[in-house]
């Protein structure tokens, strides 16, 4: 095998999302070239949903809360409680109404996700956006932002992920769903004029740190990017305004400024004094935030980690980094870098691909989407990726150790043997299969024990659960 047929098969598995028939053969003629023609400035793709917004959703839920507030107030006794068959409370419609709403939403959103995942042409794209979305985290595990990650993907994320950072950022944190994800929606400035009016000045029950916390964590200079518990304090109450609009505030939707719940005063937030101010003064530690170079970094390590190994490749950080600092963040520019640096193309496979890159990339390598939810839903649900459901605003783990435990491992097998068993029968040669879906990172052991299955359903089993499968 040549280097470019190497770097094919790299291009498409470890840059990509696995490989759709035909894709590897695509990507030989020049692997980098291939991977930069998936970089726009317009940003990712956007997947299906029913077509409501944020704004839509916010309304119809909030509209399903009343009713079920009504419905509370003017229920019977508690002692007076309908009852189902088997003795357990019965639903008021309301409440009824309101799960059908967030199920059937989400798992719309769920399946035009991983529809657009199994099909796309472009994974590499799909990937990158795929890293921005789980770099900020919203969760469906929250009732409230269950119907709004969705929108929140395709509004805040999809769009810049080819942009400048600082964008992507703003876009990102300032979203109604970061917003109630995070609790800021509820936040007050302890000297607020809402403050005051409640009684509650110079006490700080009312101010939440949650969103400022997690942006200093997890979003921008990291854990160890030099702030203090005075610097999220300080930078709370400069977000303190940024909140939703609700059914008093006639006419306005979505994210808007209470200036009545802004903490009045100077901050300073890592040295940096900003002026007094509303919205402006968030606005303005968020773009110096951007700007730091322990932002840089911090978000470039966990690209290297995510694309190249669990333990990335110094060299390859700085090259990261150099750019960038030297472009303010234009993450075209760093997706560039990516492509280019050699330590992205070493043949080792030093990534194990998470449940849903697993099942996505099996999807992509018989040239299938999944027509249903159910098909993916119960898998990655028992591989313990839930769709949309990370466990905290920190994400999903990118390490190998998480994922690679025995029994996950037997799971992995099961759901091989069942996908085998329904689509192995249209595989007309399964050795040709795995030439196309790993190309030259197909050994000659794995080739051999998918030529000397019983059958075509067991050899699609043995492809999907080959250590080169596994690996990327």
């Amino acid at each position: 095998m040549s280097q470019t047929d190497i770097d094919a098969a790299i291009a498409v598995t470890r840059f990509g999302l696995g490989a759709r028939p035909g894709e590897i053969a695509e990507a030989a003629g020049n692997p980098r070239g291939y991977l930069k023609a998936q970089i726009r400035r317009q940003g990712a793709d956007i997947f299906r949903t029913d077509g409501e917004t944020t704004n839509q959703r916010l309304a119809e839920f909030q509209d399903y809360r009343r009713e079920r507030a009504m419905a509370r107030n003017a229920a019977p006794a508690p002692d007076a409680k309908p009852t189902m068959a088997d003795g357990k409370p019965a639903e008021d419609e309301a409440v009824t109404a309101a799960r059908q709403f967030i199920r059937q939403n989400a798992a719309g959103d769920v399946l035009g996700r991983v529809q657009l995942a199994a099909d796309t042409d472009a994974s590499f794209r799909e990937r990158w956006a795929l890293f921005w979305a789980n770099h900020f985290t919203v969760s469906a595990i929250k009732v409230q932002t269950a119907t709004l990650v969705g929108p929140f993907e395709n509004e805040a994320i999809r769009p810049h992920v080819f942009g400048r950072f600082a964008d992507l950022l703003g876009a990102a944190e300032t979203h109604p769903a970061m917003l109630l994800y995070l609790d800021q929606a509820q936040s007050v400035g302890p000297n607020s004029r809402a403050a005051q009016r409640r009684g509650r000045v110079g006490r700080s029950p009312g101010l939440n740190e949650n969103l400022a916390r997690e942006i200093l964590e997890l979003h921008t200079v990291g854990v160890d990017g030099g702030y203090a518990q005075a610097d999220v304090t300080e930078f709370a109450r400069a977000l303190t305004g940024l909140s939703i609009a609700g059914p008093r505030d006639a006419g306005v939707e979505g994210v808007l400024f209470r200036q009545q719940t802004h903490e009045p005063g100077e901050r300073t937030v890592m040295g940096v004094r900003y002026a007094e101010g509303g919205k402006e003064q968030a606005g303005a530690v968020l773009a110096d935030l951007a700007a730091r170079p322990q932002t840089a970094r911090f978000v470039c390590t966990k690209l290297a980690r995510h694309f190249v190994a669990d333990d990335p490749p110094p060299a390859l950080v700085a090259r990261l980094e150099k750019t960038w600092l030297s472009t303010h963040g234009d993450l075209a520019r760093v997706a560039e870098t990516l492509v280019d640096a050699p330590e992205a193309w070493a043949p080792q496979a030093a990534k194990f691909k998470t449940p849903y890159e697993f099942v996505i990339s099996s999807y992509r390598a018989l040239g299938h989407e999944p027509r249903g939810l159910g098909q993916v839903n119960a898998v990655l649900n028992g591989l313990g990726q839930r769709p949309f459901g990370a466990p905290s605003p920190k994400g999903w783990p990118d390490e190998a150790g998480p994922w690679a435990a025995s029994d996950a491992l037997v799971k992995r097998m099961q759901f091989a043997q069942q996908l085998g068993a329904v689509l192995g029968p249209r595989v007309q040669d399964p050795v040709a299969l795995a030439d196309q879906t790993l190309g030259a990172r197909l050994s000659a052991t794995s080739a051999q024990a998918i030529s000397r299955a019983e059958s075509r359903p067991e050899a699609v089993a043995l492809l999907l659960m080959t250590p080169e499968f596994q690996r990327r």
